[in-house]
């Protein structure tokens, strides 16, 4: 009787004590350490949430309008795929007791030798304060659209934001000071390069081309 009782109370202290060890292991390589962060890692997240959250917005206006199914694939990609980061960056300037969103001009934590920094913070909600944004007129025309059209319109709009977002990669993969941060941004310019080679094909399919580069 006794070992029928030792066994299982045992071998739960050892899977508590596995899940634990794993826990910590998984926080360890997830989670920046609050006393390594630095400006790069604060802005680059504050700014990174602001360009993903319109980039879900044009992903939604697919889901709700377009009938391509191709499209609408890879807008539900690109806009899963951005909300979920959304969600660890907020995550990590909660742990690092930081705004949400930058208080001042976006991209003003780029070392100014990038040639990419300081970009003056507008009354759109970050709206073409930073490279590729689409503006509030750009928005409404999106919406409005039906058909290829608006397959069309999405794909050179989503291209030029992803360009536009490349600055802020380049400088969180380069200049972060946390290794979490750094690598989060490395792979984030490996997908939306990925994502410009498809949109581009895409395009080239539909008969159009990509809108003129941010820079």
């Amino acid at each position: 009787m006794l070992r029928r009782v030792v066994v299982p109370v045992v071998a739960f202290v050892v899977v508590a004590a596995l899940g634990v060890v794993g826990g910590t292991l998984l926080r360890t390589q997830l989670l920046p350490s609050r006393a390594e962060f630095g400006a790069v890692d604060v802005g680059f997240s504050q700014d990174m949430t602001v360009h993903h959250r319109q980039a879900v917005v044009m992903a939604d206006a697919i889901r709700d309008y377009s009938t391509d199914q191709a499209v609408r694939l890879l807008a539900f990609d690109i806009g899963n795929g951005q909300q979920e980061q959304i969600g660890r960056m907020q995550g990590w300037l909660t742990l690092w007791e930081q705004p949400a969103t930058a208080p001042g001009p976006h991209m003003a934590w780029i070392p100014s030798e990038t040639g990419h920094s300081g970009h003056a913070a507008g009354p759109a909600s970050g709206a073409a304060a930073m490279p590729g944004m689409a503006t509030e007129e750009e928005l409404a025309t999106l919406k409005s659209l039906r058909g290829q059209e608006l397959d069309v319109y999405f794909l050179r709009l989503m291209i030029r934001h992803h360009q536009g977002g490349m600055p802020m990669m380049r400088a969180g993969e380069q200049y972060a000071s946390t290794g979490q941060v750094r690598t989060f941004a490395a792979n984030m310019l490996v997908t939306q390069i990925s994502d410009i080679e498809l949109m581009t094909s895409m395009l080239a399919q539909r008969g159009s081309t990509p809108l003129p580069s941010p820079f």
